[in-house]
């Protein structure tokens, strides 16, 4: 009998990210004290008030299949959080819950792209879009960024990567995983660049909206002319820390929401009962009930900024968004660290997980093959202690 996985799962790239923490985990079992840097999991237990509305769902017996989009008073509750916080209207056609913004990320891509089809990702960009879109038959196509720019994209080079292929644009604000922030005059650069261009649609992940460091968040679909043609993407996991929940929506025109009911439908159906009815009340909230931890991690960037400063060989911008630092580590490539060569950033984040026994990620599975991802979603005490210990080691 033969035993060989298809060729979809073949040609599929592991997300580094799992990869790094299953590593770190392996690690943590011999014995070692790992400190793990790579995931993007907030530290906090999830607000008591989400959790007394979980509590109650459970009461109330909500534990039957779920609408395959969504209960209709959680849809209604992430139009009004659309509308309060984004300056959108998306009606209750236009939204469907899935289990996790990478779902819907995945639904997204299989009712829209076609074989062929050319996915615009500028770079560093989620590690999980590539593979999504090349799942999808489309083909990823990369716009390099630096940290000279803040990692963000400018209307010339979006202009220079379309083709009569180009079918969408994905990008992240606050990015995963540099923490840039588009402002609204670059988000009105690009839309005007697409303006150009009428047949492009536009994701837009904003699952970090509320992690924002600088005053304020824009989506892009608030932007003139870009309302039609941009699916929103956000989810609970990291501003309410419910990764586990795993909750995410789409607000998006109504034709592309109805292809994503269609597929989830055949898929996973609806999402888990018990959650859905808990983000009801996260969404209702107002802002300020999370702000604490916005306020921490804002804290502890400028902590991170400040030590990783101190080590020769870092090169920094400041993020101001999310809760990842995304240093330029290239001035380590062609060394040698304690017999150990460096050629690129896998090499010096495997070098720090072996000879500082810190866990990172590294920046080329991001589309960026000269830095690493560190995440700072830890306590002060361990990213003190894991900073030193990557001086240490380099």
């Amino acid at each position: 009998m033969r035993t060989d996985l298809s060729d979809r799962i073949n040609n599929m790239s592991t997300s580094a990210t799992l990869a790094m923490a299953a590593k770190a985990r392996e690690l943590r079992n011999e014995g070692k004290d790992i400190i793990g840097l790579s995931l993007g999991e907030p530290d906090f237990n999830i607000p008591e008030f989400i959790k007394t509305a979980a509590k109650q769902a459970i009461d109330d017996n909500f534990s039957s299949y779920t609408p395959v989009d969504g209960y209709g008073d959680l849809k209604t509750a992430i139009c009004h959080k659309f509308k309060r916080d984004n300056h959108l209207d998306y009606s209750p056609g236009q939204v469907v819950v899935s289990t996790g913004a990478k779902q819907s990320l995945f639904n997204v891509a299989m009712v829209v792209l076609n074989p062929e089809d050319e996915v615009i990702l500028p770079a560093p960009y989620w590690v999980s879009y590539s593979d999504i879109v090349k799942l999808a038959e489309g083909i990823p196509v990369e716009v390099s960024t630096s940290i000279d720019t803040d990692f963000k994209m400018t209307p010339g080079q979006l202009e220079k990567a379309i083709t009569p292929k180009t079918k969408m644009l994905w990008f992240s604000s606050p990015c995963n995983p540099s923490g840039s922030v588009y402002s609204r005059e670059e988000l009105e650069g690009l839309a005007h660049v697409l303006a150009k261009h009428p047949d492009i649609y536009v994701v837009s992940d904003e699952i970090y909206e509320h992690i924002n460091f600088v005053g304020g968040h824009v989506s892009i679909a608030a932007i003139d002319g870009m309302y039609e043609r941009t699916i929103t993407v956000n989810g609970v996991s990291k501003a309410f820390a419910m990764t586990g929940w795993r909750i995410g929506y789409i607000g998006a025109p109504e034709w592309i929401a109805k292809g994503c009911t269609k597929l989830q439908g055949q898929v996973t159906s609806g999402a888990n009962a018990i959650a859905q009815r808990s983000v009801i009340a996260a969404l209702e909230a107002p802002v300020s009930q999370i702000q604490y931890m916005i306020d921490e991690f804002h804290q502890r960037r400028d902590l991170v900024l400040q030590l990783l400063g101190e080590i020769e060989g870092f090169k920094l911008n400041v993020p101001e968004g999310a809760f990842y630092v995304f240093p330029d580590v290239s001035s380590f490539f062609g060394k040698t660290l304690n017999g150990v060569a460096i050629e690129n950033a896998s090499d010096f984040a495997l070098y720090l997980l072996e000879h500082a026994n810190v866990a990172t990620v590294t920046g080329e599975a991001f589309g960026n093959p000269g830095c690493i991802r560190i995440s700072y979603a830890a306590s002060e005490e361990e990213l003190k202690e894991a900073i030193s210990r990557i001086a240490a080691a380099v």
